[in-house]
């Protein structure tokens, strides 16, 4: 039975040792990252080698955003605009934006499948607000919530017609923020109304999606002394609640700074406050040991969530490459 834990690796081939635990451990994903990837070739042996010590089917995770947030580089990998730039190439033009993401996306998910990579962690669907840190930026689609929700939905579709799964992020919002939680913990003081009004409107929107990473934010709304992603208020009430929300439910990196304690009370946290699965993303053994300690079995909900999620490899479609490839250079060439 695989465990609800997904882990990172330390580098671009898979240690005897690694091996040994990811078959001890069974995660239920492994998470890439450039650490991870020197070429096509190389990045296939890697997450061949992830899956058959696992022994079966997993989540094979990266964060192929664009722009500043992409892990697959070139020269062995295309160029990928940031977010942002599909609405400012294309002025007020959503629809045309829209096409372009999405027949990026689509390139996307067939850079992907190519080297075994099924999942990808976009869309982001945060709604900057103005004078919020810039962790966020480019990588929003846009400043309006009905805005980022089109666009972000058209991305979904890309990856999805392509075979890789979707992980909206961050659920239910980091755009308000005004501190990285790579290295604080942010607190967002807006009413509920606030919230309800703008950042959960995206989420809401894209809620049948089967994946979601959940934000290390604190929403005082809700939960003043907990971020998002350790809430089980705001797990229950506007995740599964407000929004809606019933598919895989992840936390973001156990490692980043925003939370406090040992990685393994990280990691049982999230699992309190009532996510399917959590991200241990720095590629230490005895990280990975720490929160396989703790992590349960997939089972019951989390585990149908889980086979809904995994079941988006198998929708793969044919597609235009050459009209994609032309969208994308338009953009490219829009926002140069």
């Amino acid at each position: 039975m695989l465990s609800a834990f997904i882990t990172g690796l330390a580098g671009p081939e898979l240690s005897a040792r690694e091996a040994a635990v990811l078959r001890e451990a069974r995660p239920c994903g492994v998470i890439l990252f450039a650490r991870n990837a020197v070429d096509p070739d190389q990045l296939r042996r890697l997450t061949g080698a992830a899956s058959a010590a696992v022994g079966e089917e997993i989540l094979v995770l990266i964060d192929q955003e664009g722009g500043r947030v992409q892990r697959l580089k070139p020269p062995h990998w295309r160029t990928l605009p940031a977010a942002a730039a599909y609405a400012a190439g294309y002025g007020g033009d959503l629809q045309r934006a829209a096409r372009a993401a999405c027949a990026a996306a689509r390139l996307t998910a067939a850079d992907l499948c190519a080297v075994g990579i099924n999942t990808n962690c976009a869309p982001l669907l945060d709604v900057p607000a103005p004078g919020s840190h810039g962790v966020i930026g480019d990588r929003a689609y846009a400043d309006r919530a009905e805005d980022v929700a089109e666009l972000g939905a058209a991305v979904a579709e890309g990856l999805m017609a392509g075979g890789v799964l979707p992980v909206i992020k961050h659920i239910p919002g980091h755009g308000r923020a005004m501190a990285d939680s790579h290295f604080d913990l942010p607190v967002v003081r807006a009413t509920q109304e606030e919230l309800e009004a703008s950042d959960f409107v995206p989420f809401r929107r894209l809620a049948k999606l089967p994946a979601a990473m959940t934000a290390h934010v604190v929403f005082t709304a809700y939960d003043a002394d907990a971020p998002a992603s350790i809430s089980r208020r705001v797990t229950e009430d506007v995740v599964r609640g407000s929004i809606g929300f019933d598919g895989l439910l992840m936390s973001d990196d156990l490692a980043m700074k925003a939370l406090a304690g040992g990685v393994a009370a990280r990691a049982a946290a999230v699992f309190a406050a009532g996510s399917d699965v959590v991200l241990a993303c720095n590629g230490g053994l005895q990280e990975t040991e720490s929160v396989a300690a703790v992590a349960p079995p997939l089972a019951g909900r989390a585990l149908a969530r889980f086979e809904r999620a995994r079941a988006v490899f198998r929708q793969q479609q044919p597609f235009e490459v050459a009209e994609a490839e032309a969208r994308l250079a338009e953009v490219l060439h829009r926002t140069a």
